[in-house]
């Protein structure tokens, strides 16, 4: 597959190994040639690299299986998941999620990418939705659109910062890309 059909989420084998693609940019500086820009795992050592491809590189996919999977606890060994179709539970290592976990809440339905019938990554949605369950009250009873932003933690133990007028207690909209706040929650 050529370098600019790339995309998150794809399992791609260089140099023998299996990795699976986290970040994909497509760059045109100024006046030199455009090139992808990927960031990419390994999957048995959770290892992040980066490498910058020509357009017109070929590069070796991979067909992972995705599934969905709900998510059910997290203890010392890693993450548990469920397969909603057969039921069978697989533990995750957190070399293998990274992150993810922060973004999950208990019962929380994702993809999982799975080959040789191994989870080897965990697709997390662009924003999820938290609760907020530590934080500052707001500095003002009648606060506007200002940029006055305060540290808060999440249900799941992930830290933010927050607009001054959000409360603990209540749901909103992250960003999984970068942990950001996006909005109050419709929940």
């Amino acid at each position: 597959m050529k370098a600019t059909d790339l995309r998150p989420g794809y399992g791609i084998k260089m140099d023998g190994k299996l990795f699976v693609i986290t970040n994909f940019e497509h760059r045109t500086p100024g006046n030199l040639r455009a090139f992808i820009q990927i960031k990419y795992r390994n999957v048995l050592t959770g290892q992040i690299l980066e490498k910058r491809l020509g357009s017109s590189d070929d590069v070796e996919v991979i067909d992972l299986d995705r599934r969905e999977m709900e998510y059910l606890f997290k203890d010392g060994s890693g993450g548990t998941f469920m397969d909603t179709e057969n039921y069978e539970q697989y533990t995750i290592s957190e070399g293998v999620l990274g992150d993810a976990l922060m973004y999950l809440r208990e019962n929380a339905k994702t993809i999982c990418l799975m080959y040789d019938g191994r989870i080897i990554a965990v697709e997390l949605p662009a924003a999820v939705d938290l609760k907020v369950t530590e934080t500052t009250p707001p500095m003002t009873q009648k606060v506007t659109a200002t940029g006055v932003q305060k540290e808060a933690v999440m249900e799941t133990g992930l830290k933010t910062r927050l607009p001054d007028f959000i409360r603990e207690g209540e749901m909103i909209k992250i960003s999984t890309a970068d942990g950001s706040y996006m909005s109050r929650s419709k929940e």
